[in-house]
């Protein structure tokens, strides 16, 4: 059993109860399917002493009725009710409850007398035979469509919905002219044996039938939660300056968008504080008339009538002191005496949605304020330092790194003065060349940096190889 998730016809939503009874929360079941109701009555309480006994029961699609609760049996919304009909009875799902019921029962013109009434909650059996019922809907529809071709009648059929006890089906078709289907009903009766009914709908009811997404974005407003259709035709386009582009304008049903009549209201409200759209202005150059409305900026687009090439667009209040000027019989000056100069104004990209590298430019600035902070504090640092402290005698003991950022700036490089050959003992330390011309230095010193330079040159320089003299083999005279 289900609780009437599955009733909207070609959707599989389900809330997962499986009773009779149905959901338990009113608020949420009803919701998955196509015109749904919200009772926001269902948590206040009613002072009045008489409760309403008609409930507002739904079935496939859209189609909705209005029940009187004759055994007050206690239902809610999404409990599963069997009700009356002609012949036998149908199975349904209670859609609203409570005071709404007569709103909604005044808005639709439902008369309370004669009143159809609720059988009781729907058992195991109803449900089932209903539920098989729904199962053939799409394999008969094909049947119908297959013999409606081959007798050749121009319509279409939408929809079939069984009956809950399997007595009737019901034929939803769309035609342009009118359909002579009685040879139809007797095909379809000696196919489907069972009793045929036939409802001819408009193609906005179909577009409300199948559903769909609109060219907003959004789930088409005949399929959710309008239900009466108002006629839509272009005077209500023109009002609103728009072109009238079939293909823009239409909806899926072929005809004009409901929405077009939304906003016609605000429309008509604003054009008139308009002049007329045929209004002719005499000026010194010639008449001008009027070629183009903006209803937001409040401004109109005058032409010459002998050369329309170039537009002039001014405000309202303007182009009635101008129409009143021609009442007094004097003519206003040329248009482009009259036309103010546009004061441009200067737009701020809050979001920077124009700017292609607005990333890199963030990193760019972060990274050069981090360069001048480096830059900035080095020098900073470099005054507070005092004087060099002197190294410690211990290699060793190296200074702290306290001691090391204390340090001052390194001054210019002075010339260093020629050094002098001093004696070394080290070894490994390679002598300098000697220059041609040395300075003058005494007898001792110079023996000994001569010896010293002999003794360092065969340690530094890497020993040469030897190699052995290979020589001819000595003839043996014996041989």
């Amino acid at each position: 059993m289900s609780c009437g998730c599955k009733t909207s016809g070609d959707s599989a939503h389900s809330c997962g109860t499986k009773s009779a009874n149905g959901c338990e929360s009113v608020n949420t079941c009803g919701n998955s399917y196509k015109l749904s109701v919200f009772d926001w009555l269902s948590n206040v309480q009613n002072p009045a002493s008489n409760r309403c006994d008609f409930v507002e029961v739904r079935f496939k699609n859209d189609r909705k009725l209005f029940y009187k609760n004759v055994n007050n049996i206690p239902l809610h919304i999404g409990s599963v009710v069997t009700v009356e009909s002609s012949p036998g009875h149908d199975v349904g799902v209670v859609s609203l409850t409570g005071e709404l019921v007569k709103i909604q029962m005044k808005k639709k013109r439902a008369s309370e007398e004669n009143p159809l009434k609720i059988y009781r909650q729907a058992n195991q059996k109803d449900i089932e035979v209903w539920q098989e019922a729904r199962k053939k809907e799409e394999n008969i529809k094909i049947e119908a469509r297959k013999i409606s071709h081959r007798i050749g009648l121009e319509m279409k059929i939408t929809d079939v919905e069984y009956q809950g006890d399997s007595s009737k089906v019901t034929f939803y078709y769309t035609a342009d002219n009118r359909v002579d289907f009685r040879m139809l009903i007797k095909e379809f009766a000696g196919a489907f044996r069972t009793k045929i009914d036939m409802k001819q709908i408009g193609f906005r009811q179909e577009a409300a039938k199948v559903g769909g997404i609109g060219s907003c974005g959004r789930e088409l407003c005949c399929s959710t939660w309008l239900t009466d259709f108002r006629s839509v035709n272009t005077n209500v386009a023109r009002y609103q300056q728009l072109s009238i582009n079939p293909q823009k304008l239409a909806g899926q049903c072929g005809k004009l968008k409901c929405c077009l009549n939304y906003e016609l209201d605000s429309y008509l409200d604003a054009l008139s504080h308009f002049p007329s759209s045929s209004t002719m202005i005499d000026t010194e150059k010639g008449r001008a008339f009027c070629i183009k409305i903006d209803v937001f900026k409040k401004k109109m687009w005058f032409a010459y009538v002998d050369s329309s090439m170039a537009w002039y667009d001014f405000d309202v209040d303007l182009v009635k002191k101008m129409i009143s000027q021609n009442k007094r019989g004097e003519r206003t000056l040329p248009l482009e005496d009259l036309k103010q100069p546009e004061i441009s104004v200067k737009t701020v990209d809050l979001i920077q949605e124009n700017s292609v590298d607005r990333f890199e430019k963030k990193n760019r600035g972060s990274n050069k304020n981090r360069n001048q902070g480096q830059n900035q504090n080095r020098p900073n640092n470099n005054q507070n330092q005092g004087p060099r402290k002197p190294r410690p005698e211990n290699n060793n003991e190296r200074p702290e790194r306290s001691d090391r950022a204390e340090r001052p700036e390194r001054q210019e490089r002075q010339p260093r003065p020629e050094k002098t050959v001093k004696p070394t003992q080290n070894n490994n330390q390679r002598p300098q060349k000697p220059q041609q011309q040395r300075p003058p230095v005494e007898k001792g010193e110079t023996v000994n940096a001569v010896n010293n330079d002999a003794e360092a040159k065969p340690q530094n320089q890497a020993p040469k190889k030897k190699f052995k003299k290979k020589f001819p083999p000595k003839k043996d005279n014996n041989a």
